[in-house]
């Protein structure tokens, strides 16, 4: 199954979504479910709108894809929070948690292998948390 990358992205009170594969297919929602439902409609409308304007359509989009969504730290940051402290992801990730507060404020960028940290961290907890049992 191909993978189709969607970009999300936090603005005020909503999250907004496109696909770079696929120009001018963008999305908003309230909450990240309703993004994620809105850009399927999205992509499905924009495709079949391609087919009857007689437009090629790209190939990822031929057969089976995935849609799969990418935060970058700022974004991914701000969307867990309130979910996450500082100091719980200062544990997970071994990251200062000022730090943290800079890269979800937008004040800096992490550097790409703290993007990897913050990201491999939050991995490990959830295939943690798959193994649970109550």
């Amino acid at each position: 199954m191909k993978k189709v990358i969607v970009t999300v992205e936090l603005a005020d009170n909503n999250y907004a979504a496109y696909i770079e594969k696929l120009p001018g297919c963008v999305s908003t929602g309230k909450t990240f479910d309703e993004l994620k439902d809105n850009i399927s409609e999205a992509v499905a409308f924009h495709l079949d709108g391609m087919r009857e304007d007689g437009d090629a359509i790209p190939s990822v989009f031929s057969g089976k894809y995935e849609l799969v969504y990418h935060f970058d730290t700022q974004n991914l940051l701000q969307h867990y929070n309130g979910i996450f402290t500082n100091a719980a992801l200062e544990r997970l990730t071994g990251i200062n948690q000022r730090q943290l507060q800079h890269y979800a404020s937008g004040v800096s960028k992490p550097r790409k292998e703290q993007a990897k940290k913050i990201e491999q961290a939050l991995h490990n907890l959830g295939r943690e948390l798959l193994v649970v049992e109550l």
